[in-house]
């Protein structure tokens, strides 16, 4: 083929791709956003084509992205529990901390196919969040992946049940945040990603979800006790409810269970381990009262059993039994209107505890407590402003030991630290096209 023809072939599929790609800010910032309606982006997808946001056979593209300033200071040597970030030595140093970085950035493909079909993927890059190795900076850590993809059965204007088949988050619990950036610890302890076939009901306010899963250790907090995830074995089942108390008021009140939760793991813990075939199931509740400009969230999760790694068989940590993982937040905010910039500014607080350990264990707690500023420039760019308290240093890998980083690489040692504390002080923007 000559080079005429490839370039009259190249303008024919701009052209014909012209009258189908499409950009929608507003969706894309609402979709990727990892604040709100987290595990409920199929239902999110679904109700924007409802509403008609979204039309018929296109093609819509965009992309978003987190960039902050941070200064961390933590009480101990090498240990900064902020979250947000991996708490690992490797990446922080000594005691005093700071940043100018891309904290992630994302790129999304919706496809409306037809009216009841749409396939939905986002990738992402996120070097302080990535399970790569070495620094920020490391090349394993600076990589782009397919975090979400699957394809949506559904229409709701239509008929009640939809469905979806990938890579999504998994439907437990509610694990969205108050916080205008960083999410709380129910989300850290509970919130899932795995491959999985969802089947879920949207009706007058009711929203059930079903989803299969599949087993072994997914990619985050879903881990059937499988060793290896070749068969789907794994299931959770959450559902809320979601009805008007007064003209200005609605209340959201929701549970969820997972038959395989991330807690199963013996002794010594690391991450995508198996677990010898046991299952530690996980039960949450959760209520959003949304009351003019004023919004109060509270959630709780904890396991059935106790998480086996828990307990260090070497001494002087044998005193500590094996513990169940649980996880509470409770978090308000408050929009304060701004009357010469025609806007609002959004006030939050909110506190968040994950527990893991009985009392005295080193690794017994991390407490978060947050108070965030955030303004929306327009529906597509927020601008953020954060203060963090942590109490408590408690990395899930070798959570009771022993402590990669010790010199002496003794059983009884643990990375974990019930007397470190961090503050974190964060500005950042956020923008989506």
């Amino acid at each position: 083929m000559n080079s005429k023809k490839v370039f009259a072939l190249l303008l024919a599929l701009i052209t014909f791709s012209a009258g189908l790609l499409r950009f929608n800010s507003e969706y894309t910032y609402r979709i990727l956003d990892h604040t709100t309606e987290i595990n409920r982006k199929q239902r999110q997808i679904l109700k924007m084509r409802e509403a008609g946001l979204l039309e018929n056979q296109q093609m819509y593209i965009g992309a978003d992205m987190n960039v902050i300033a941070d200064m961390q200071k933590s009480n101990t040597d090498s240990k900064f529990g902020y979250l947000m970030r991996h708490p690992t030595q490797n990446n922080q140093v000594g005691k005093f901390a700071s940043e100018f970085v891309i904290h992630d950035a994302k790129f999304q493909v919706t496809g409306t196919l037809t009216p009841w079909i749409t396939m939905y993927f986002h990738a992402v890059y996120n070097p302080e969040q990535s399970f790569g190795s070495g620094t920020i900076t490391d090349v394993e850590r600076n990589q782009l992946s397919l975090q979400r993809g699957y394809v949506l059965l559904g229409d709701l204007s239509r008929f009640p049940i939809y469905g979806s088949i990938g890579k999504m988050a998994i439907p437990f619990g509610l694990t969205d945040t108050v916080n205008p950036f960083t999410a709380s610890t129910v989300w850290h302890a509970f919130g899932g990603l795995a491959y999985g076939g969802l089947i879920g009901y949207d009706k007058g306010g009711l929203n059930l979800s079903f989803m299969a899963i599949q087993g072994g250790a997914q990619f985050r907090a879903a881990n059937s006790g499988d060793d290896i995830p070749d068969d789907v074995a794994n299931f959770t089942i959450n559902g809320s409810y979601e009805f008007a108390i007064t003209e200005t008021a609605t209340l959201l009140i929701g549970g969820g269970y997972i038959d395989g939760s991330a807690y199963c793991q013996p002794f010594s813990v690391t991450h995508f381990n198996g677990s010898d075939g046991f299952n530690n199931p996980a039960w949450d509740a959760y209520a959003v009262l949304n009351w003019g400009r004023f919004t109060l969230m509270a959630e709780f999760a904890e396991t059935t059993e106790v998480w086996p790694g828990t307990h260090n068989p070497n001494p002087p940590l044998d005193v500590f039994k094996a513990h169940k993982v649980s996880s509470f937040d409770i978090g308000i905010k408050y929009l304060v209107p701004i009357d010469f910039l025609a806007k609002d500014l959004g006030v939050s607080v909110d506190f968040s505890q994950f527990t893991a350990g009985p009392s005295g264990s080193p690794w017994k707690d991390q407490k978060q407590f947050t108070v965030g500023l955030d303004m929306f420039w327009n529906n597509n760019a927020k601008f953020f402003a954060e203060y963090i308290r942590i109490e408590g240093y408690v990395p899930l890998n070798f959570i009771s030991g022993p402590d990669p980083f010790d010199p002496s690489k003794a059983l009884g040692t643990t990375p974990s630290d019930s007397n470190a504390t961090s503050d974190v002080f964060i500005i950042g923007i956020r923008v989506a096209i």
